[in-house]
Formats: structure tokens, C-alpha cells, sequence
């Protein structure tokens, strides 16, 4: 009998920190996924995932705040893009180091996650930058451009 009460207790000490180490290993990814709200690390597409750790693509907006800060007539700057774009993977340094640089908080929203959006905001190409002034579209970017003509776009319908 004291066998079986031994095996148990270990049984059910080994089920425990099974549970905890996934409960951990879950909160850790929680910490480093901007998509949290929408998406756990196991449901994004592996490109989505490669980016999770990439500087330059922390500023992620899911849709669900987007249409929220559209409704209430915020000002908002999306960056509209695709993991897999490749004309996207040389606009993206460009145009995070221009914001940067010009203090524009760009929210940045991939479209290979959340593909309603390519109806929703109107996108044809990636990548796309649209501002939204109170809420309602203003100006919008299309397509890969240099620095010098991401400063101008701007500098004449944001700042």
C-alpha cells in the first residue's frame, strides 16, 4: 500500500510541474508576442514568428484597437505590410528609422496575420502607409520609396 501512495505522490508531483512549466513557458511567450491579444505563438504563420524578436517590427497594432482608435476619432499612422513582401523587408528600416527620427509613433499592421484588413483599409500593395486624421483616412504611401521621399510624405501630411 505504501507503494502504490509513493508512486501516486510522484505521479501527481510530476503532472504538477509539467503544468507549471508549460504555464511559464506560455507566460514567457506572452511577454514577447505583440499579436497577444489576437494570436498565440503557436497560431502565427512562421514568418510572423522569425519577426517576433526583430527591433524593428515592435510597434504592432492589432486590428481590433485599430478600428477602436479609427471609432474614436484618433490620429493614427499604420504601416500596412506582409512578412513574406519583399519590396516590405526594404521599406521597413527606412521608413521605422524616419519615424523615429521625426518622433511619429507608426503602428504597424501585418496583413499575412490579419488578411481582412486588405478590404477593410483598402490596401491593393504592400507596403502601404495611411494616416488617419480624427479617424478618417487623409493621405496614404503605396509601394517601396527612398528615405528622402518617406521624409518629405511625411513632413507634409503628418507633421
Amino acid at each position: 500500500m505504501k507503494k502504490v501512495i509513493i508512486f501516486l505522490t510522484i505521479i501527481i508531483v510530476l503532472f504538477a510541474g509539467i503544468v507549471a512549466v508549460t504555464k511559464y513557458q506560455q507566460n514567457k511567450e506572452a511577454k514577447n508576442n505583440p499579436y497577444a491579444g489576437a494570436k498565440s505563438v503557436n497560431e502565427l504563420k512562421a514568418e510572423t514568428k522569425e519577426q517576433l524578436d526583430d527591433p524593428l517590427y515592435q510597434n504592432i497594432i492589432l486590428p481590433k484597437t485599430l478600428k477602436s482608435n479609427l471609432n474614436a476619432g484618433k490620429d493614427v499612422t499604420v504601416y500596412f505590410y506582409s512578412p513574406t513582401c519583399p519590396h516590405c523587408k526594404r521599406t521597413t528600416p527606412i521608413v521605422s528609422s524616419v519615424t523615429k527620427e521625426m518622433g511619429i509613433d507608426l503602428k504597424q499592421f501585418n496583413l499575412y496575420e490579419f488578411d481582412n484588413g486588405w478590404d477593410e483599409y483598402a490596401i491593393k500593395f504592400t507596403p502601404t502607409v495611411v494616416y488617419y486624421d480624427n479617424g478618417k483616412e487623409v493621405a496614404r504611401i503605396v509601394g517601396e520609396h527612398t528615405k528622402a521621399e518617406f521624409e518629405s510624405w511625411f513632413k507634409k501630411n503628418v507633421k
